[in-house]
């Protein structure tokens, strides 16, 4: 035994880096934090530099009181959808660099404009800077537990921690209480406040939640510490096993009794709780077996695989006992499941590995379980002598290589001894091995025996020997011709073992890259179909659910009905998941054969092969079959997961526009009708004076103008979304335009500058007139929203480029480099001022949609060189030109 490379290298790699220490909980409330603020004191004692750089106590007194007496890093503070929150000063942790930082909560999301996303990333470049940090986690904030917890307790937890954070933690404490005392701390108020104590004891607090929780941050605090087990061992090159953690390996063979190993295992792992691994050792035999024991094989790889085993291969010619104890010491597995053996004749103990007794003898520490099939009756195995192949052909060229070494040996006699000539005739022997196997080998070798003795020993043209000594030399060349035919032909088995595993492969290849290029599921049908007919040269055929039946959705040829007699085999392959239709056990006389497509516990479908002449499913294409169905299953689950995404985020986007609708609704529309009904209720005073009265009343025709405008947006935009709106182009004066644009905003600037600068003599432009002095009104609206009282807004027009440029610029706060392409997006309001005005946030999205609509474009431009600021806004719109000769 040596360490690891790969250990060491890990080790290697943690050199100058921090120490990761997470205190792990089932649930908010156990006591995570203080056990960690406690630690830290001890910490600080022993004259350990602490900082507290960030600690969330959730107003319990038990935790500030904790708090108190460590030095605290102040908090940075940061502004979040308008709100001024703290988050952990990273830079200010760095260049304090203590010895021990305590970061809480680890699966915290950082708020906009923080360096970094997630705080696990926070704690990732501080532990590279060579810092050790105390942190919090909950376990259903771990990754691959998040669906988990989510199905036990109905609540989905958005912030998580990838399970590489974890796994990189160098020490995991696990901070565990009872359910019944978590929830009398609850009741008590030391976890939550009363009112969200109460929601929370009916929800998330019951106790099979907390227990079931509970089990879980056991177990992933025991699969870490079992990771760092292994990993120490490696290192140290300590054998093992160390049976910390309950491991089994069940061993996988063609032999009948390995369906009963597998099922032994599954039951020893429910009732441990432990995971458990099937190894199944890789020959090149196995290519040579009978189509019996490939199917056995195959069959209890996929029983394994559906029991929920961890599926495990190894390459071993020779000791695979060897090898499978080997695998178990380096996994720390504790016990080795295997199945009985079948009674072996004499001659295979001598030519063969008793793999199962090998184990046995060198199991050392590990328990082994021999099991074996409970109703199997061992049959009493016959000498049978090994294929040897029976095409004439091979044959006759067996005959033809021994006549060739004979000629070539009679012409040799000459020059060399007689004793050499026989290296010529093993020659003949190899060259048969290699190109027709053992049997045309054997054939050669004892006919160039025979030939040997027959014409070059002494008396000739005999099969007599008048020599003792060349009674060696005949068997020697007999024995050697064997041996030496018997390598060549198993380096000719193995080659074409070969050929055959890579022919499968680029088969699997091949489909695997046409079902990944397809984009949907009739695109994956017709692969599939088309794939599987032409490889396996039959007719296929794919059903898939519609309502309570199957429908055919894809076939090839195409198909799109079966007779009831297939139908009925292929609702049964679909409602049972077992085969059916022609060569199986149920519905035999079927001309298809089906088979269910199976993704995880969901069934997706059936497919069916038909061959013209109606024959079976050969074993070698069955299993060929098999691996396609899965790649199937795999792309339309992969398909059905993509559809269901774009669901879901379409969902979301539907709630998003539908919430910010409501708001606007509710709030921007509200409030010019609170204007003009306080107006109104004033006005219904005859004591008010005549100059006040027709202030409200300009306030009331404002207000109105300004309503209009909002419901027009809203028209607008409805009309565009449906395709609804057909600008009318005609040819138009810029001018005129704008200063219809500008008699409407009057009112809304009268606080501004507006300044027209048009370029002389622009020509006329081809546009809709009502339409973009509509979106001319959304633009100086906009403008005289954002822009300080008293300053200018401009509007220009040049003609750039073969197209007239109409511009609107502002001295406004500007808009973030990072936001120009987005606020033509529909409810989107810029951070910051921007986002404190009032609007409905779809006056530059009927904008674009305007203007692209009369064949024009519209971009957003900030900054502008010579302002005292630096900052203000320029919506810029570029219109094509009227052409008299095209529009005649």
């Amino acid at each position: 035994m040596r360490p690891s490379p790969e250990a060491l290298l890990t080790q290697a790699s943690r050199e100058g880096r921090g120490r990761l220490k997470i205190f792990l909980g089932a649930a908010p409330g156990v006591g995570k934090t203080w056990a960690m603020l406690d630690d830290a004191h001890r910490k600080r004692a022993e004259g350990v530099d602490v900082v507290a750089a960030l600690i969330e106590t959730h107003g319990r007194a038990e935790t500030e009181a904790k708090l108190a007496g460590l030095p605290q890093l102040p908090r940075k503070p940061v502004i979040h959808k308008g709100r001024v929150l703290t988050e952990m000063d990273l830079d200010g942790l760095l260049a304090r660099k203590p010895a021990l930082a305590l970061i809480d909560e680890l699966a915290h999301t950082n708020a906009d404009g923080s360096r970094h996303e997630k705080r696990w990333q926070d704690v990732e470049e501080v532990l590279a800077a060579g810092i050790d940090v105390y942190t919090t986690l909950n376990i259903q904030h771990i990754e691959t537990l998040n669906e988990t917890v989510a199905r036990i307790t109905g609540v989905r937890v958005r912030e998580t921690v990838p399970d590489g954070a974890l796994e990189t933690a160098d020490e995991i404490e696990l901070i565990d209480l009872p359910p019944d005392e978590l929830v009398d701390r609850l009741k008590q108020g030391k976890v939550y406040p009363a009112d969200q104590a109460a929601r929370a004891l009916g929800s998330f607090f019951v106790k099979g939640n907390l227990t079931a929780l509970r089990e879980l941050a056991m177990r992933a605090a025991a699969d870490r510490v079992d990771a760092q087990l292994r990993e120490h061992m490696a290192a140290n090159a300590i054998a093992g096993p160390w049976p910390t953690q309950e491991r089994i390996l069940v061993c996988i063979n063609e032999s009948p009794a390995a369906r009963e190993a597998i099922r032994v295992a599954r039951r020893s792992a429910d009732r441990a709780r432990a995971a458990w691994i099937a190894l199944n050792v890789a020959q090149a035999r196995m290519e040579t077996l009978p189509e019996a024991d490939k199917d056995r094989l195959a069959g209890s790889l996929r029983l394994a695989e559906r029991l929920g085993a961890e599926l495990a291969t190894l390459e071993a010619e020779h000791d695979v006992a060897e090898a499978i104890l080997g695998y178990a010491s380096d996994r720390n597995v504790r016990r080795i499941v295997i199945g009985r053996p079948r009674r072996r004749p004499l001659w295979a103990r001598w030519t063969s590995e008793d793999v199962a007794a090998d184990v046995l003898r060198q199991s050392g520490a590990f328990e082994v379980t021999v099991a074996s099939e409970p109703d199997e009756k061992p049959k009493a195995r016959r000498f049978r002598l090994p294929h040897l192949g029976s095409e004439p052909r091979a044959w006759g060229e067996a005959l033809l290589a021994v006549a060739i070494a004979a000629a070539c040996s009679w012409g040799a006699e000459q020059l060399f001894p007689v004793a050499s000539l026989s290296v010529i005739f093993m020659t003949a022997v190899v060259v048969v091995a290699s190109r027709r196997g053992l049997g045309p080998a054997v054939v050669a070798a004892l006919l160039g025996f025979l030939a040997y003795n027959f014409l070059f020993t002494e008396p000739r043209y005999t099969f007599q020997v008048s020599r003792r000594g060349e009674f060696l030399t005949l068997g020697l060349f007999l024995v050697a011709s064997l041996i030496t035919g018997n390598l060549a032909a198993r380096l000719r088995g193995r080659i074409e073992a070969q050929a055959a595993i890579a022919d499968r492969t680029n088969k699997l290849y091949d489909f695997s890259r046409r079902v990944a290029a397809a984009a949907t599921a009739d695109d994956v049908v017709w692969a599939s179909v088309s794939h599987v007919a032409t490889t396996l040269r039959c007719e296929a055929v794919l059903l898939m659910p519609r309502g309570a039946e199957l429908g055919v959705v894809g076939g090839f040829p195409p198909e799109d009905r079966l007779e009831v007699r297939d139908q009925s085999a292929a609702q049964f392959a679909w409602e049972k998941g077992e085969a059916a239709g022609r060569g199986s056990d149920t519905l035999p006389t079927a001309r298809w054969f089906f088979l269910p497509l199976v993704a995880g516990d969901r069934r997706l479908g059936v497919l069916g092969i038909a061959y013209p002449d109606d024959r079976q499913l050969l074993r070698t294409d069955r299993r060929l079959l098999d691996a396609l169905i899965d790649q199937i299953a795999l792309a339309l689950e992969r398909l059905r997961l993509t559809e269901d995404l774009a669901a879901t985020q379409l969902a979301t986007e539907t709630e998003r526009l539908r919430t910010a609708l409501l708001n606007s609704v509710s709030h921007d529309l509200r409030t010019p009708l609170v204007t003009i009904i306080g107006a109104a209720g004033h006005l219904a005073d005859s004591e008010v004076p005549p100059e006040a009265r027709r202030d409200l009343a300009e306030n009331i025709r404002e207000e109105g103008e300004r309503l209009d405008r909002y419901v027009q947006n809203l028209l607008d935009m409805t009309r565009l979304g449906h395709g609804a709106l057909k600008p009318r182009l005609a040819p138009q004066e810029v001018a005129e335009v704008v200063g219809g644009a500008r008699a409407r905003m009057k009112g809304v600037l009268r606080g501004h500058d507006l300044q027209v600068d048009l370029a002389p003599n622009l020509p006329l432009i081809l546009a809709d007139g009502v339409l973009l002095e509509q979106v001319l009104v959304n633009i100086l609206d906009n403008a005289a929203k954002y822009a300080p009282e008293g300053t200018a807004i401009t509007v220009t027009a040049r003609l750039v480029a073969g197209r007239a440029e109409i511009a609107v610029t502002d001295h406004g706060p500007g808009i973030p480099a990072e936001d120009l392409a987005r606020v033509f997006d529909m409810f989107y309001r810029v951070a910051g001022g921007d986002r404190q005005r009032a609007g409905t946030g779809l006056g530059l999205a009927i904008c674009k949609g305007l203007v692209e609509a009369m064949g024009g474009t519209i971009r957003a431009e900030t900054g502008r060189a010579g302002w005292p600021d630096g900052s203000g806004t320029r919506i810029v719109m570029a219109l094509p030109l009227f052409n008299p000769e095209t529009a005649a």
